[in-house]
């Protein structure tokens, strides 16, 4: 063994490991930063709520419900 080893009473072995462990570690921190800030996870999280209107509109538009359907939802919104 080296001679630095021996004055560390074999605590040298785990130097190795351990700067593996930690550069791994601010790596993918790093690489987590970098995403999160381009907006990439979570970067589209709307604060504000859409309305049931808006809701509505959205659900027509998509062809999810038909014209009598919607204007019947529409007077519910407007009557509450």
């Amino acid at each position: 063994m080296h001679d630095w080893n021996m004055r560390w009473g074999g605590a040298g072995m785990w130097f190795g490991p351990l700067w593996m462990i930690v550069w791994l570690v601010v790596i993918v921190a790093g690489v987590a930063a970098l995403v999160r800030w381009l907006g990439g996870a979570g970067g589209d999280v709307r604060t504000t709520t859409r309305s049931a209107g808006d809701i509505l509109d959205e659900r027509y538009a998509r062809g999810e419900i038909d014209c009598e359907e919607y204007m019947k939802r529409k007077q519910d919104i407007a009557g509450s």
